[in-house]
């Protein structure tokens, strides 16, 4: 079919029919192929600057694309989409999308690479909005950045639709880089694996997070960890049972496991890509599989969402993976305690005391504390390996969401080496963190609160996450070690424009980058 004609659309409220229409279209024309292309905000009111695979585009194959761009009104308008169809016989459809201001770099504000970010969230609308079209193959215009190209991309298309119907489901199209204007060709395809790399990372934490909890139990997490990690290099899984913490004193972690039917597994990996006998980097990750509360019970609305309570066991397995893939330099060691939170009739009772790995006494008050109850022997264990730092990651307390919402992690540290390279990883990732306070004041608060026992695990709402972490840093030696509250950036629901709503897996690409960082340090 000879079809010349230039269809505009933009991507913000996008309506079904139309949708079905371009599909439609999409089919009738024979074009799967599609491609997304960067604009920057011109000098002169309404006018764009073309990046190097646009103006390549532009000259060699659609000389009428500066005008087409000119009439859709997408100068000025950083982040928004414009798709033209019947340009190209290559590529039918061709989605033109804004970046902003061509040059940005660091925002101090915002404490982000905002260059990056733009690219991310650019990108990301371009390919979902052809993916939406109906088209199978996206090429994507490196944009300056081909790793943020890559992120944008690759994760603005996962969704989690794996227990739908077949006819419900959708392929996500594949993705590569259109390296047509570039200089080096091979440095750029580097960059934008790598980029694909994090992304899929952190789709696999998404995965994890998003599956019910009949389904992804301890024992399947497990399996699923064997199966991403499993075939990598250097890398080795160790699935411990009941009988092993019991003989390793974890009471502690024993104490929320004893509540459930399911069998509790503490996953143990190890990733050799440093030098044999340098000390490895400790993941410790909270890995609830679902949290009912215990005796202590949790209100019903909203409780599903208790499926994901296993966040920080996901982005810990997912941020090693991705360390695996990419070959970073450095050793580490991965520790997630697995285990539901029931209240079965042997389930922890509030006042109950137990005992941690280090001898440590904690009075049980309230069984919906349970993840410092799991983390607290797992960075016990951890510390038997004489670790470089220890960095563990929970969604742990509501009271971080109150504190700082879905905009970043909250930190808390005690060591400045690990925190400036943390706020570095975040700042490049865009996926942000931010340091809380870490004083005596909350670890004497915790020790008051308990009558029976050396600690209590829990102390009030006032200074919630905060009381968490203090609590945490009672089994802690090592002088190099970062907890990060993640439950307030456990889910989006639309705050992250390249992540589509439900469990978000972040901030997986930002531990990638902190281990990146730390490997050459």
């Amino acid at each position: 079919m000879g079809l010349t004609c230039q269809v505009i659309f933009q991507v913000t409220k996008t309506s079904r029919g139309l949708n079905t229409v371009f599909r439609t279209f999409a089919r009738m024309a024979g074009k799967r192929q599609g491609l997304v292309l960067g604009v920057y905000e011109g000098e002169g009111e309404g006018t764009v600057t073309f990046t190097k695979a646009t103006t390549s585009f532009q000259s060699s194959k659609a000389s009428q694309l500066t005008d087409l761009i000119k009439q859709s009104g997408l100068a000025d308008k950083k982040g928004k989409v414009r798709v033209f169809y019947g340009l190209d016989s290559e590529f039918g459809s061709v989605a033109v999308v804004s970046l902003g201001k061509q040059g940005a770099g660091y925002n101090a504000a915002e404490e982000v690479e905002e260059g990056k970010e733009n690219v991310r969230i650019a990108v990301a609308a371009g390919v979902k909005q052809l993916q939406d079209a109906g088209v199978t193959a996206v090429s994507v215009d490196p944009c300056g950045d081909p790793e943020a190209a890559a992120e944008g991309a690759c994760l603005s298309v996962y969704a989690y639709d794996e227990l739908k119907a077949a006819d419900k489901r959708k392929t996500p199209p594949e993705i590569q880089c259109y390296t047509a204007a570039t200089d080096d060709a091979n440095s750029v395809s580097t960059a934008f694996e790598r980029g694909r790399v994090l992304a899929e990372s952190q789709n696999y934490a998404r995965r994890l997070m998003e599956s019910p909890a009949n389904v992804m139990t301890p024992t399947r997490f497990c399996q699923l960890a064997q199966e991403y990690l499993g075939p990598l290099a250097n890398v080795r899984l160790d699935v411990r049972e009941r009988a092993w913490a019991e003989e390793m004193k974890m009471g502690s972690y024993l104490s929320v496991a004893n509540g459930s039917d399911e069998p509790p597994k503490f996953l143990e990996v190890t990733y050799s890509g440093g030098n044999a006998g340098d000390a490895p980097l400790a993941i410790v990750g909270k890995g609830i599989t679902f949290d009912s509360g215990g005796i202590s019970l949790k209100p019903s609305a909203a409780m599903d969402e208790m499926r994901a309570d296993m966040g920080g066991a996901a982005c810990s397995i997912a941020s090693i993976y991705a360390a695996a893939r990419l070959q970073l330099p450095i050793n580490i060691k991965g520790f997630m305690p697995l285990t539901e939170n029931m209240p079965n009739g042997r389930a922890t009772k509030p006042g109950d005391v137990v005992t941690a790995m280090n001898g440590k006494t904690i009075q049980v008050d309230n069984t919906d504390a349970e993840g410092r109850l799991v983390l607290c022997d797992a960075i016990c264990y951890a510390e038997t390996f004489q670790p470089r730092g220890i960095l563990d990651m929970a969604t742990l307390t509501g009271a971080i969401g109150i504190a700082l919402g879905s905009a970043c992690s909250g930190a808390f540290t005690n060591s400045d080496l690990f925190w400036a390279t943390m706020q570095k990883a975040g700042q490049v990732s865009g996926d942000r963190v931010w340091r809380m306070p870490l004083f005596k004041h909350y670890t004497k608060k915790m020790q008051d609160a308990s009558p029976l026992a050396d600690l209590n695990n829990t102390a009030g709402r006032p200074g919630g996450a905060c009381n968490a972490a203090a609590f945490l840093k009672e089994f802690v030696t090592n002088e190099h070690w970062m907890h990060l509250d993640i439950a307030g950036v456990m889910k989006n629901t639309g705050e992250v424009p390249y992540l589509s709503k439900g469990m978000a897996g972040r901030p997986t690409r930002t531990i990638v980058e902190f281990i990146n960082q730390m490997s050459k340090q």
